[in-house]
């Protein structure tokens, strides 16, 4: 385009008469907002599953700790990297592991980060977090990281197992991004959204889990 029929546009443009801009048309609700807690739950475990993820409901944290010794037997771990969440934080892990035969590692014993790389790439099984959120419409956790969620915990480890009260619970993604971003928290270093183990889809557009994290996601609904 040359100098003079840029010119030409532009001048059209800044001489056209202004017209008031109306208002937005009107947007009905989402049908998921309507969803109750049982529906949220069934359209999460299903969406979570599809992605070969592994759900499991239990009535509370005792029920929690008693699903976390089946898991740590059935895949045969033996050393697991915690978060220091809320939610992890409230089930003790470094006592349960004691009684279980399960050596819990926690991210704050780390004096610098390469030793902590080290260990969630190399010497753990699983790492054992809590989440923010669980989305149902897409089947999906949502984590916010700051020194008490570290990000490898969830990422590096080859078995992820993650703990979520049934209340953290939300139908659709911007129930959720609006509370993390919002006014009232500080915001994260970064946000993982967790549909199933690691996906990639890199080589010749097949899919293949496991690639880059974890090849198993577990979630223990509690509640």
């Amino acid at each position: 385009m040359s100098q003079d029929a840029r010119e030409e546009i532009l001048q059209r443009l800044r001489a056209a008469p202004e017209k008031e801009i109306g208002p937005r048309p009107s947007v009905p609700p989402l049908s998921e907002l309507s969803w109750d807690e049982e529906e949220m739950i069934r359209r999460f475990t299903e969406l979570l599953v599809e992605q070969t993820g592994i759900v499991h409901r239990v009535k509370d944290y005792d029920e929690a700790l008693v699903k976390l010794t089946e898991i740590a037997r059935s895949e045969h771990i033996s050393r697991v990297m915690a978060a220091t969440d809320d939610i992890v934080t409230l089930m003790n892990l470094p006592l349960w592991g004691e009684e279980n035969g399960v050596e819990v590692l926690l991210p704050a014993a780390f004096k610098d980060r390469d030793a902590f790389k080290h260990a969630v790439f190399d010497e753990v099984q699983a790492g054992i977090s809590g989440a923010d959120y669980a989305i149902a419409e897409a089947g999906t956790l949502v984590l916010a990281h700051d020194k008490n969620q570290p990000r490898l915990v969830s990422l590096a480890p080859i078995t992820h197992i993650a703990v979520v009260p049934v209340e953290r619970l939300r139908p659709v993604c911007e129930s959720a991004t609006d509370k993390i971003f919002g006014k009232e928290r500080e915001a994260p270093s970064q946000v993982s959204f967790v549909t199933g183990p690691s996906m990639t889809g890199d080589i010749q557009g097949v899919p293949f889990k496991g690639m880059h994290g974890p090849k198993k996601l577990y979630v223990i609904l509690v509640g």
